[in-house]
């Protein structure tokens, strides 16, 4: 070793001669290089002991004489060189994009005598888990041979990645052998896995993770772990058991912040629940947290989505007050909502704003145009978009090409979508199952059943695998062809190939086996009644529940609404019994289903007890299926029932539901205020009326409120005043609001 360091030092070799006085010029950057120290004066300010010098020799010099250079120098230090003298330098070739060195440079520093610490070993594991997981765990056996102790980051390091290679029950694993190793796991073990779990939509191994988290009590979850859980229930839909987590985290001292918000709240905008974004937006700021562009722009897109644009346009005023500036995505969102609505001057007047502002349109803005174009019928100008699109170097996508092929087919211009669908092949761009499924639709509103069926075949045999659309499509094509074995045929053909009936395509089928007049049969094949008569093995309506697993519960769910549109209650309550035979576990969807399938059937008893029996799951009502209900228990003179129904509702609501307020106001003036009023003398005598006392006295005001911004005046009032409303004097209070 010694022959080899003074080998480098004097030059030898063919690599580049590196001398400790060398480090020292690089440590100590001067005009002119400096003499070469004398031994007795070379001092450890002349080490790469930082790291950012450890960086720069790393970068100069290759690792060989570098390390040679490094370990003369030590040995011509007077005093006892510094501990862990080679750290900075392995840590320095671990950032480098070839790991191999940071593991080599390590062991040249072990068979030195330097033992590394176990931050360095923890540095180098960690570079290699981003390279190779099988060298991570190479190296991770060597550090234990060698007795050296992994601590907690270093085992965090390995299940962070398995976690990103979607290893997740190993990653558990990984836990379990820390606990061996006497190694408590910390809060970052677990939020890791539960993130990780979330990520993968396995929302059971991230509450089993949770659970473990909680049992072992070697970290408690905190704020992160609360978010990873809300989000990955938002990401799955689940929005009454990512509101139950989110209360949670509030009752366990935790304080919520924007991120906390802004996922609860945009979880609740993609599944559609306005109103709910709405309340959790309120609660926000009423908590003193402040919005920022992620929360505006989760209420735009939904805005706009339910068709509000007057409310979009007011949350845009909202954004510019608080002095955010949109960005793209916001932008796009509020261009998206005007052109769906066929306002494609306000369109174009967003894209001439962002454009001042400095933003160029993406490819989805124009997609956006395009669709509003195509809504409108201006094929043309639609057309004349993706020649802009080129002039300004964004290229046309898939969904470009299939927008105006589908507006092409909507039209009936069967051909220029042919030959669209020819120049983005072209072009490269492939087709997908959209842009199949508006040509099959297309040739199957002509009556070109034979053509829809070869173009299908062509999209198999290209590898293209329909969606549910495309299924309905042809389904509904055989049905209307009254070729109804064909149709069902493929109902079990995309049920088989994963592909999820919704509720479109029950209603198709029900329809086709009724035009046939074949009821008898209908019910043998779909529903399942319990006949004489054998039912066929190729068609079987409990070989659909069989073969619905978790990620299929959806279709279900579509199948049980397509039986409540249809009126088929009977069917209805028999898949609802299949479920709970099969042990599933259902959410408030269902039973918000199946209230206002036998409310609007007129089994208003049915429905209240699937609203208690939704109650005791510990599910929320639902403003649409409760007032169906409410509407109900009126007309049987059911008048406390629709009381309870009522005040269950508010109970559960933190703000008050605008369109559950107007209805119930619209029910209370037709029954009359005596009951109402009677209640509203009860509840005054409260000595400290709650909440949901002032949202019940908000939605019983029968004198002439008539929209959200009246109801919120409202509840500035006391509730003495209210009940004096409601015996007269309302003309002075009506002029107040309507000049507020």
């Amino acid at each position: 070793m010694a022959d080899a360091a003074a080998a480098a030092a004097g030059g030898g070799g063919s690599h580049r001669s590196v001398h400790h006085a060398h480090l020292a010029a690089l440590l100590n950057p001067s005009p002119r290089s400096p003499p070469h120290p004398h031994p007795l004066q070379l001092h450890r300010r002349h080490l790469p002991l930082s790291l950012p010098a450890a960086r720069r020799l790393a970068a100069a010099f290759p690792p060989l004489p570098l390390l040679l250079s490094l370990l003369a120098a030590l040995r011509l230090l007077p005093s006892p060189p510094p501990p862990r003298p080679f750290d900075a330098l392995i840590r320095s070739y671990a950032s480098l994009p070839r790991p191999s060195l940071a593991a080599a440079a390590l062991a040249f520093a072990a068979s030195a005598g330097y033992a590394p610490s176990v931050p360095a070993y923890n540095a180098v594991l960690l570079a290699l888990s981003d390279a190779s997981l099988p060298s991570a765990r190479r190296f991770l056996s060597s550090m234990l041979r060698h007795g050296v102790a992994p601590n907690v980051y270093t085992y965090n390091i390995l299940v962070r990645a398995l976690c990103a290679r979607g290893r997740l029950e190993e990653a558990v694993g990984v836990v379990g052998d820390m606990r061996g190793a006497g190694c408590a796991p910390n809060a970052v073990t677990y939020n890791t896995l539960v993130a990780a779990f979330c990520r993968a939509g396995e929302l059971d191994g991230a509450e089993r993770v949770v659970s473990l988290m909680r049992e072992e009590g070697n970290a408690k979850p905190n704020l992160v772990t609360f978010n990873s859980m809300v989000n990955g229930l938002c990401k799955a839909g689940r929005m009454e058991g990512a509101r139950k987590v989110f209360d949670e985290m509030v009752r366990e001292g935790l304080a919520p912040d924007v991120v906390s918000y802004n996922t609860l709240l945009s979880g609740y905008c993609k599944v559609g629940c306005l109103h709910e974004s709405l309340a959790v937006f309120s609660e926000m700021t009423q908590r003193g947290l402040v919005p920022d562009v992620v929360t505006f722009t989760s209420l735009i897109h939904a805005t706009c989505k339910a068709g509000n644009l007057e409310q979009a346009v007011a949350l845009v005023a909202q954004m510019r007050e608080r002095g955010l500036r949109m960005n793209e995505v916001t932008f796009t969102a509020l261009i998206d909502g005007f052109c769906k609505k066929g306002f494609l001057d306000d369109a174009l007047l967003a894209v001439e704003e962002m454009r001042k502002c400095g933003i160029q349109p993406s490819v989805v803005c124009y997609n956006a145009l395009i669709n509003g174009y195509c809504k409108l019928g201006r094929m043309d100008l639609a057309r004349e978009l993706i020649r802009e699109m080129e002039a300004k170097r964004v290229k046309p996508d898939v969904v470009t090409y299939s927008t105006i092929i589908s507006g092409y087919c909507k039209v009936g211009n069967l051909d220029s979508a042919f030959q669209l669908n020819q120049k983005m092949l072209k072009k490269g761009v492939l087709p997908d199952a959209i842009t199949y499924s508006s040509l099959i639709r297309g040739l199957c509103e002509e009556k070109r059943l034979n053509d829809a069926c070869e173009l299908f075949e062509n999209m198999l045999q290209l590898g293209v695998q329909p969606d549910e659309f495309t299924y309905t499509t042809l389904i509904d094509g055989h049905c209307k062809e009254g070729n109804v074995e064909k149709a069902l045929s493929l109902h079990d053909e995309m049920i088989r190939k994963g592909v999820l009936p919704d509720v479109v395509t029950y209603s198709v089928l029900i329809n086709g086996l009724s035009k046939s007049a074949r009821t008898k049969e209908a019910h043998r094949l779909l529903f399942k009644l319990y006949h004489e008569d054998p039912v066929p093995d190729n068609i079987k309506y409990d070989a659909l529940m069989l073969c619905c697993s978790k990620a299929e519960f959806k279709s279900v769910v579509a199948l049980l609404k397509g039986f409540c549109m249809k009126g088929l209650m009977k069917e209805a309550d028999k898949v609802y019994q299949s479920m709970l035979d099969r042990n599933w576990k259902l959410d408030g969807s269902v039973y918000s289903i199946l209230i206002h399938g036998h409310c609007r059937g007129g089994n208003v008893r049915k429905a209240l007890s699937f609203h208690k029996q939704m109650l005791r799951s510990g599910f929320s009502p639902n403003s649409t299926s409760t007032i169906s209900l409410v509407r109900g228990l009126f007309e049987e003179g059911m008048v406390v029932e629709a009381d309870n129904a009522i005040q269950d509702l508010l109970t559960c609501c933190p703000l008050a539901d605008a369109e559950a307020s107007k209805a119930l106001i619209d029910l209370n003036r037709k029954e009359g205020m005596d009951y109402f009023q009677a209640q509203g003398e009860i509840w005054y005598s409260e000595s400290s009326p709650s909440v949901e006392y002032w949202n019940y006295m908000m939605t019983i005001c029968h004198f002439g409120i008539k929209d959200y911004k009246m109801l919120k005046y409202a509840c500035t009032y006391t509730p003495r005043e209210l009940l004096i409303s409601t015996n007269g004097g309302t003309e002075d209070k009506n002029e107040q609001w309507n000049n507020d």
